[in-house]
């Protein structure tokens, strides 16, 4: 009763007031590379991968587990983008093939490298790819040296960012065209999208997720066999404020039947993370 002569009472004198809720616009994030010249970026990489394929009633298995020091060695920096230069400093390789022994190198141990190996040996310490990117991380020019053209899983070293500062929950995607070859020989090529998601940012870190969506039809196992290794699903961490990826996450799990006849069979797992660490000084053993 008092409660409702108080409100008549504020109604008459004109001090009634209606607070009217109102929804903040979510915080937005811009993502965007900022290297300096002489900057040294140095990076571990550790790829686990096991492969299983049956072919006419015959088991066979493969397994390969590396870990690469690499770095970005950043020559120029102007208005339009940014060069570095990439290069592998050391490795560690273990590869086994069905019941064949274990190989084992490293490249720190001043030991020969065994023939499965002397490819990867040759370009230790030598300049992979020389890469031109602007702020968004799209690449502008490019030279390779007999490195690989891309970074595992992804069509690139760098990380392609959006054109608009994003909220948490918001996605952009980037395509990509991977080459296959169909039964019959004829080179088939396969357009995908990599999704990326903004999922949190914390103290300055945005954590995005990525996932590979094929967008052309895929009939044919002896295709899908040949894709499933190159599709990217997994967790990237970005600096904000350094301008620099600081790890990626990807993970395959992937079974594809009828890639050489009815009652084949292969299996693909594996996973692949990099992480930005300090200078590591590494000599060779004896």
């Amino acid at each position: 009763m008092g409660r409702n002569i108080w409100m008549i009472a504020l109604a008459l004198s004109g001090t009634f007031v209606c607070k009217v809720a109102t929804t903040a616009e979510p915080e937005t994030y811009l993502l965007r590379y900022s290297l300096t010249e002489g900057q040294r970026l140095n990076y571990e990489v550790t790829h686990v991968a096991k492969t299983k394929t049956r072919l006419q009633g015959k088991e066979e298995s493969s397994q390969v587990h590396t870990v690469s020091q690499r770095h970005w060695q950043v020559a120029d920096v102007n208005d339009k983008d940014m060069t570095f230069d990439h290069v592998v400093d050391s490795v560690e390789m273990t590869q086994k093939q069905g019941d064949q022994e274990e190989v084992r190198w490293s490249s720190t141990s001043g030991e020969l490298a065994p023939p499965v190996f002397a490819k990867v040996a040759e370009r230790i310490g030598h300049t992979l790819s020389t890469v031109s990117i602007n702020a968004r991380g799209q690449e502008t020019n490019r030279v390779d040296n007999g490195g690989s053209k891309a970074s595992l899983g992804m069509g690139s070293l760098s990380l392609a960012l959006p054109e608009e500062p994003i909220a948490v929950g918001d996605s952009w995607s980037v395509p990509r065209e991977i080459k296959t070859r169909t039964d019959e020989g004829l080179v088939k090529p396969i357009k995908i999208r990599e999704l990326y998601t903004l999922e949190k940012v914390s103290t300055g870190v945005a954590t995005l997720s990525i996932r590979s969506e094929p967008l052309t039809p895929i009939d044919e196992p002896s295709v899908q066999a040949q894709v499933v290794q190159q599709l990217s699903n997994g967790e990237i961490k970005f600096d904000l404020d350094a301008g620099h990826m600081i790890s990626k996450e990807l993970n395959w799990d992937e079974t594809v039947v009828g890639f050489q006849g009815n009652n084949s069979l292969m299996e693909y797992r594996a996973r692949m993370t990099e992480r930005l660490v300090d200078n590591i000084v590494r000599t060779a053993r004896k």
